[in-house]
């Protein structure tokens, strides 16, 4: 009759500090988020790439001045069933990216003519979220530079 006693008891405190363990895990790091299933969700998606075709852009330098223009062609990386909805909204994100470059200092090289390919990489990451909403675009991949 100890025997079992004793497992009985055995059993129940293994149970209880079982539970407990659970418990304080689930407090100190707390349920997983319902957004990060949805990113989780979101990072299987097929991606894919949506041209941008010649965009023209002044080069401005960092105190203002007009050194010239610059033609890009870029790709956005969208995932495959938001490419139609972002193709849509291109000329969106074009007029993002214009109200942006003006007052951008992409003008590098000492005379001022070669475009800075980062900024404007961050240019049209930062113009992006407007047009077609946030995380839409998951990366920005220029192909073309070409002084005009």
């Amino acid at each position: 009759m100890k025997k079992i006693l004793f497992s009985v008891i055995v059993l129940l405190a293994g149970l209880g500090l079982g539970g407990g363990a659970a418990l304080a895990t689930l407090v100190i790091l707390g349920p997983r988020p319902a957004h990060a299933e949805a990113k989780a969700e979101a990072e299987d998606k097929t991606l894919v790439f949506v041209p941008v075709d010649k965009l023209l852009a002044p080069l401005v330098t960092a105190d203002g001045r007009l050194t010239g223009y610059v033609q890009f062609q870029f790709n956005l990386e969208v995932a495959e069933d938001k490419s139609g909805e972002v193709t849509k909204r291109l000329p969106l994100l074009l007029h993002a990216i214009n109200m942006r470059t003006f007052k951008t200092p992409m003008a590098a090289g000492p005379d001022g003519m070669l475009p800075g390919l980062d900024q404007f990489r961050k240019v049209v990451e930062s113009a992006a979220p407007e047009a077609f909403g946030p995380g839409v675009v998951r990366k920005v991949a220029i192909t073309q530079a070409t002084p005009a």
